[in-house]
Parts: C-alpha cells; structure tokens; sequence
C-alpha cells in the first residue's frame, strides 16, 4: 500500500530533509518568523542520526518524510530517563494521527529500552505541541518549574510498563 505509514530510524542521508522538515514545523509558532540562530541543522541533524547515545525515528508516507523524532538519554540523567529532543511533524499533515502513531513508536523503543521516564522541553509560545504533548500523557515537570525569563516548559512523561 503506497501510502501507508512506516515508522523508521533516520538514515545519515537524509539529514537534509529532516532538517528542511524542522524547519517548515519550527517556523509556524515563530510570529515574527523563524530566528537566525547561525545553526547548521543539516549538520545537527547528520550528528544526531549518527549518534550511538540517542536515535532519530523518521515517519514516512507516500515515499516522503512527514515526521521526526530524536530522543537520547540527556547528559547527567539517569539511566532510565530519556529526553525527547525534537519532534515535528510536517505542517500540513496535523491533526492526522500521525503524531501520536510516530509518539507512540518513541514509547515503544523507551519502554524496550528499559526507559522509565522521559522529559521535554516545548516553547512556550508553542500551544499546539504542548496541547498534544498533554493528549498524550505529559505533564509539568515539578523538578523544573517555569521560570519568568525561561522561553521553554519542561515536561515529564511517565514510560508505561508493559
């Protein structure tokens, strides 16, 4: 079936879709548009499926790149946690299912991973990721309370046993 969803690891070649998809995501809850931050995402991206500490998971239908997700045990965590760094799903696909098929696929590796929590952090600006965020399970996290000058919320999500 052509259009069928398949949830799989990134592969180093496709750095520069998954970076032309952050951005497309990131840049819809920038009212101003999407800052400058001098960031070579390609290269992050390259970096960040290579990695033998962490794993990006890539959502494909139709042959094209629709979801991202990267995720690593965060430095000076426990070894059952693990934080979501990025996940975006294309524009034009919310609302589809999509995120919580592509969330879901993230849960399963945790939980096969010996993961008992993970953590987050979504910007504050951002509702629509934090509104699916809760949908899905995630709640303040009370070790990190929101600070006034802080541009970001942190979020903790309990790993289901099986």
């Amino acid at each position: 079936m052509p259009d069928s969803l398949v949830i799989r690891p990134a592969l180093p070649a496709e750095a520069v879709a998954v970076a032309a998809l952050h951005r497309r995501a990131r840049s819809t809850y920038y009212p101003d548009g999407l800052p400058e931050d001098g960031v070579d995402w390609r290269a992050r991206w390259q970096e960040a499926i290579m990695r033998p500490d962490g794993q990006v998971l890539c959502a494909v239908r139709g042959g094209g790149l629709v979801g991202i997700a990267s995720f690593r045990t965060p430095e000076g965590g426990a070894d059952d946690t693990v934080k979501l760094f990025q996940f975006h799903v294309a524009p034009d696909r919310w609302r589809s299912g999509l995120g919580t098929a592509l969330h879901a696929a993230c849960v399963e590796e945790w939980r096969a991973n010996g993961r008992r929590e993970a953590v987050l952090e979504v910007h504050v600006d951002n509702r629509r990721a934090q509104a699916f965020y809760a949908r899905q399970g995630w709640i303040p996290d009370p070790r990190h309370p929101p600070a006034e000058d802080d541009h970001h919320l942190h979020l903790r999500f309990s790993v289901p046993g099986e």
